[in-house]
């Protein structure tokens, strides 16, 4: 599950955490069906991690989070066949179906 502390609600309630090299460059590609699910990226340490949507056939929401699990940046409705690279830095990326995210806001903090 994953929980805005802030605000208090529920953003999921499933997500599955990617730390294998694997996970990480496959992520969303080739699926047909959107997931139901939170793909959960973890990274060992704070960077800049640019997103693609290549092979992703359906938009999804991203959101960054620092070390802390902060909200550091948000890309809501990212298209497939685009890229994103953030600002900031994070720790963990978080990709959800789209609309999800109305009431997360930047400065957040988030569970799971």
């Amino acid at each position: 599950m994953i929980f805005n502390k802030t605000r208090h609600f529920t953003i999921i309630k499933e997500e599955k955490v990617c730390r294998s090299i694997f996970c990480k460059a496959f992520g969303l590609m080739f699926r047909t069906k959107k997931p139901k699910d939170a793909l959960v990226f973890a990274f060992d340490t704070e960077r800049i991690v640019a997103l693609h949507m290549l092979f992703v056939f359906f938009p999804i929401d991203a959101l960054f989070l620092d070390k802390g699990k902060r909200v550091v940046d948000i890309k809501k409705d990212f298209q497939p066949f685009s890229y994103y690279s953030p600002k900031t830095k994070a720790m963990f990326v978080i990709e959800l179906p789209v609309g999800m995210l109305q009431k997360t806001r930047i400065g957040d903090n988030l569970g799971f």
